[in-house]
């Protein structure tokens, strides 16, 4: 369950990015936040994984209330939640399957387990015999469906995308969303923001907008 209550985030002293939000969204829904560029869905995102506090407010994630976390405790946090960012912050120095495997390495597993759990992830996004490339030598959608099998091999209760089909065309967008899609179905909490009317009205269930700060909360496509 991922809950916000009263929540703002500014950065210094401007003005609001996100103002008094709140919303519930119960385990194993699917839902898509959209909105204008700079409306704050990135920051919305960024606050469900623990990536950045809040300014104010609550904000509570699979029932732990995240804001008060200490800076120590969040990695923990962040191993249920897989997060997809516009900037894929992958590893130049490692091979294509070595970013995949760091978060099983993080969390511990066995390394025979990690191996075979990262060729999966890489197969369900396409990327089987990509293995020991870099990722420099990969298209900017290859890179991007990295970063999504990094996101899912961690099996995480929660996966929050942030314009996870931006650099893809259309057919490799569907197969994305069909992994997402998968995975909500067998639980997983699934957020992703979209500015695509067409993807939302495909698989989303219910809808968050942003505008200036704010959001409407509707089922389906709004």
């Amino acid at each position: 369950m991922i809950e916000f209550q009263h929540v703002f985030k500014s950065y210094g002293r401007g003005r609001n990015i996100l103002a008094d939000i709140n919303f519930r969204i119960q385990p194993g829904e699917f839902v898509f936040v959209s909105g204008p560029s700079g409306a704050g869905k990135s920051t919305l995102l960024k606050l469900i994984g623990g990536l950045e506090p809040p300014s104010r407010g609550a904000i509570l994630v699979n029932g732990h209330r995240s804001d008060r976390m200490p800076a120590r405790a969040r990695p923990y946090l962040r191993r249920a939640v897989g997060v997809i960012l516009q900037d894929t912050h992958l590893l130049y120095d490692r091979n294509a399957i070595q970013n995949v495997l760091l978060p099983l390495a993080v969390a511990g597993h066995a390394p025979a387990q990690s191996q075979s759990r990262a060729r999966a992830a890489m197969e369900k996004v396409g990327l089987s015999g990509k293995e020991d490339l870099n990722p420099v030598e990969m298209s900017g959608g290859e890179q991007q469906r990295l970063a999504i099998a990094r996101a899912i091999v961690n099996r995480p209760s929660i996966l929050i995308a942030d314009e996870p089909t931006a650099n893809l065309d259309e057919d490799s967008a569907r197969r994305i969303m069909d992994v997402f899609r998968d995975f909500n179905r067998v639980g997983v909490t699934t957020l992703i923001a979209s500015h695509d009317r067409g993807l939302m009205a495909a698989y989303a269930n219910r809808t968050m907008r942003i505008d200036t700060g704010r959001f409407t909360d509707t089922p389906g496509v709004e």
